[in-house]
């Protein structure tokens, strides 16, 4: 962004041009307001190469579907700028000032907040490279693809005994990997119950061939084999324009144990603590999915829209009295 951009007046700025971003910001371009997206380019479902479980995009590339919306969004007049905006002000006179990295600053009637989150990985080394190839989390994201092959659940937390249930539904030939965590006698005679075998060591070391996942490295120097492999990241939203706002994250917890954060909101609208201001996407609800966040970022635009009718209804009704006075 440039200089130019400093007085800029949107009806609404929406930070953050993923599915949730643009889905919100081609239903409030079609309502006919005044819409920026600010997008830093980091969407989180950047290293997939596919996306699934979207019904009409099935297979279809998260880059490809971004670059539609984007294009969709412009031909309703919406606006869509590179940049990465870092915080947020309410203005004395209502509406919102957005600074971003750059310096630049542009002004909004309300704000829709759709920056999502990021995925904290095991520190396993040569893992985050291959996160979100063969490195593996949604089952309902990626689990056909690697139906029947083997796969291994790394354990670093009590979430893992219910992945190797879950995967167990893709494929029989999982194995739960001990590595850090303390399985207990019950989480054992379960994963025995259904037939997933469990293999202790510290996981070291991804083995890798031609490009493409073979197995795991133990710390006694064994491999162990695997076509696939399944962790659970720590969810945290990316919620710094949201927090110079004041608005908090809160923890976000599975079997009593912390996976992440978010922001919370109303779960029809999105609406935030703070008049004037709704999320949508991962940044409030971590564990939903491409075709979920789109639908989060129609309905708070609505909800946006509806906020700013009746504000305007407000004024109006103000300035004819003080007409009529």
């Amino acid at each position: 962004m440039d200089d130019d951009a400093m007085d800029d007046m949107f009806d609404v700025v929406i930070v953050g041009g993923g599915a949730a971003g643009l889905a919100g910001a081609l239903t409030l371009a079609r309502a006919r307001r005044s819409v920026l997206v600010i997008d830093s380019g980091s969407p989180r479902n950047a290293p997939a190469a596919h996306m699934h479980g979207y019904l009409g995009q099935d297979g279809e590339s998260p880059a490809a579907l971004l670059a539609r919306g984007r294009a969709e969004v412009a031909r309703y007049g919406g606006e869509i700028r590179p940049g990465t905006a870092i915080a947020a002000d309410r203005l004395p006179e209502g509406g919102f000032l957005v600074r971003c990295g750059d310096g630049s600053t542009v002004r909004a009637g309300a704000l829709l907040v759709a920056t999502g989150l990021v995925d904290e990985l095991p520190a396993v080394p040569g893992l985050a490279a291959r996160w979100g190839r063969d490195v593996l989390h949604c089952p309902y994201c990626h689990g056909w693809e690697v139906r029947d092959q083997p796969i291994a659940v790394l354990a670093d937390g009590p979430v893992a005994v219910h992945q190797a249930q879950l995967w167990r539904q893709w494929s029989e030939r999982t194995t739960l990997l001990a590595h850090t965590w303390r399985l207990t006698d019950g989480d054992r005679e379960l994963l025995a119950a259904l037939g997933v075998r469990v293999v202790e060591g510290e996981v070291t070391g991804l083995a890798v061939q031609d490009d493409r996942l073979t197995g795991v490295t133990l710390a006694d120097g064994a491999v162990e084999r695997c076509r696939a492999l399944v962790v659970a990241p720590r969810f945290t939203a990316r919620s710094g324009v949201l927090s110079s706002l004041g608005l908090p994250t809160a923890a976000v917890e599975r079997d009593g144990r912390v996976i992440g954060t978010c922001v919370e909101s109303d779960p029809a609208t999105g609406a935030t603590a703070l008049p004037g201001v709704w999320v949508a996407g991962n940044v409030t609800a971590p564990l939903e999915k491409v075709a979920g966040a789109a639908a989060q970022g129609v309905r708070a635009a609505v909800a946006v829209n509806t906020y700013l009718i009746e504000a305007e209804a407000r004024r109006a009704v103000e300035a004819y009295r003080a007409g009529g006075a």
